[in-house]
């Protein structure tokens, strides 16, 4: 009996075993124009729905009269349809009702297109403030099954790295602001002066841990204005707080894993905050404090008790500084329950170390079936670690075994990378890195090792992205989504926040900031393909939720 057929069947049996709370989302419909008179309107495929499904498009002027059918035969093969009917001049409101077998139901969800400018493939959110954007959690804070968004900012990143040049004195508290899927301000939460403006003091997280059917926000927090006089935060008491979705009042807190046991400042400060479903059927919160020496790691249920504890000292010193700049969660090893890979080793869904590679701190890190033809997923990494060989590199996520890797040394390899299927020349998923200043190395690979550049394609941390109609990724680089051979798609303003499947179809959002606005970028190409939303795809799902802590490292597609 062969590996591939015995894992088939392992992986059906997991699957059997699995049955995690599942968030409720609408058809997250929306409407793009393509010209003063062409409307693209695209919707969600859900994994629920029957094999026979098709869908009746609605539209409606905004203020005026009632909704007409705009379709002539029900959408069967796709779930977007192009609306050459408009008139254009004025706004619109899109609906779309499932049909089985002619009968029709409503489907919650529905567009606003406001303004026929030509094409235009995005949606615009106004903010309360003239301001920009540091981050964006994703979730439904009011259960209406619709995406909402949690803002922290300002833009602005302090390192706690000591040498000239990374750390700076915070100019002001990071707030989180949180706003409906339809632009509407909810509430603000004040992180505070104990909170110092980077990415390692500020984790938080959005997501429907207590499952309630509304997606709470954790964050870390602390009390009152504990800076020294050159602005560091050195002491004072530490929190985990967990806020009120509806307003954003504090509905529990409880300390932070502690400082004890780290070397200095730098290392105390890398924080870390996020979720993983680690019995396989309910969301816990995962705490963690260190990255290059000391590691505690802490998982909580949905009351905050305590499931375990973990950290890299005594028997498990040698996971000392293996951590990385985000962490990875999956079932990993097919038993049903969530794993942790947080840095080049992983721990058991228990808290119990499972293996290490031994190749120290990664920047980059993602699980995928980058190799279809093996069993099971592979890991991508990046190695941030000086490294004679094997600083980028391919290892079995059940194992830690390495596939491949480069065979010399590496100075840095730095930023996020970048993972896609960006050309059907090649089987499985590409994978792209390069070195920070100081070194001067380039890769792109195949998905079993074949090196096929060395050149400096597109900086050290681009986007992939999946949004025309075919099977391979497009690049989002320097400010345009372009194909793998360069052909541009689209121009794109603001800093790029996320790159998710949140609204329409199965291709996926360019979410960007720009002064007092959040713009959702969607694609007004038409497509013929049909597929499951990928935000009830649980990989995909669990890395979107990690936008908010860490590196962000974009999601990829699993089995299940």
């Amino acid at each position: 009996m062969g590996k591939s057929f015995l894992f088939v069947i392992l992986f059906l049996f997991t699957l059997s075993l699995k049955s995690q709370v599942n968030e409720k989302i609408d058809r997250g419909i929306v409407a793009l124009t393509v010209s003063e008179k062409t409307v693209l309107v695209s919707w969600r495929s859900l994994k629920d729905d029957s094999l026979n499904l098709a869908f009746n498009v609605y539209r409606k002027d905004i203020g005026l009269g009632d909704f007409v059918k705009v379709n002539r035969e029900p959408v069967t093969n796709s779930t977007n349809f192009l609306d050459e009917t408009v008139t254009g001049g004025h706004g619109y409101n899109y609906r779309v009702k499932t049909v089985i077998n002619t009968t029709e139901k409503e489907a919650p969800g529905e567009a606003y297109l406001f303004t026929l400018d030509g094409n235009q493939p995005w949606v615009s959110i106004k903010l309360k403030d003239e301001i920009e954007l540091k981050r964006i959690g994703i979730g439904d804070l009011d259960g209406d099954g619709a995406y909402d968004f949690v803002l922290q900012h300002p833009d602005f990143n302090v390192d706690p790295y000591h040498k000239p040049g990374y750390w700076k004195r915070s100019p002001e508290p990071y707030k989180l602001d949180a706003y409906t899927s339809k632009g509407e301000f909810l509430w603000r939460h004040e992180m505070g002066w104990s909170i110092e403006t980077g990415t390692w003091y500020s984790p938080y997280m959005v997501f429907d841990v207590d499952q309630d059917g509304k997606a709470e926000v954790y964050a870390k927090g602390g009390e009152s204005d504990p800076r020294e006089l050159d602005g560091h935060v050195l002491r004072g008491s530490e929190y985990l707080l967990k806020l009120d979705p509806k307003n954003g009042q504090l509905l529990k807190k409880q300390a932070w894993i502690s400082k004890e046991g780290y070397e200095s400042y730098n290392y105390w400060s890398r924080n870390f905050l996020t979720v993983a479903y680690l019995d396989g059927k309910n969301p816990s919160l995962i705490m963690q404090r260190g990255t290059y020496t000391v590691i505690k790691t802490e998982a909580l249920d949905k009351n905050l008790k305590p499931i375990w504890k973990w950290q890299s000292l005594g028997d498990d010193a040698k996971y000392k500084g293996q951590g990385g700049h985000a962490i990875m969660k999956e079932d990993i090893d097919f038993d049903g329950k969530d794993e942790l890979v947080l840095g080049t080793f992983a721990l058991d869904d228990n808290g119990v170390p499972m293996w290490r590679t031994g190749l120290g701190h990664n920047d980059a890190g993602y699980i995928a079936d980058f190799l279809p033809e093996r069993p099971g997923y592979e890991i991508f990494y990046g190695i941030e670690s000086r490294s004679p060989k094997n600083g980028v590199c391919m290892v079995d996520a059940k194992s830690g075994e390495i596939i491949w890797g480069y065979g010399e040394n590496t100075f840095h390899v730095h930023g996020q990378a970048m993972t896609g299927d960006f050309t059907a020349e090649y089987p499985g998923i590409e994978c792209y890195a390069g070195e920070a200043k100081g070194g001067d190395k380039f890769f792109l690979y195949t998905a079993d090792g074949k090196r096929i550049s060395d050149k400096n394609l597109w900086g050290l941390s681009p986007r992939a992205v999946w949004w025309d109609d075919d099977e391979q990724k497009e690049i989002c680089y320097n400010n345009e989504v372009i194909e793998f051979n360069g052909d541009k798609k689209l121009k794109i303003e603001g800093k790029i926040l996320i790159v998710a499947d949140i609204l329409g179809d199965w291709r996926e959002e360019i979410v960007t900031t720009l002064p007092g606005e959040l713009r959702i970028y969607s694609t007004n190409i038409l497509s013929d393909k049909k597929k499951v939303c990928l935000m009830q795809n649980h990989l995909y799902r669990m890395a979107v939720a990690d936008a908010t802590m860490g590196y962000y490292n974009a999601p990829q597609v699993g089995f299940k």
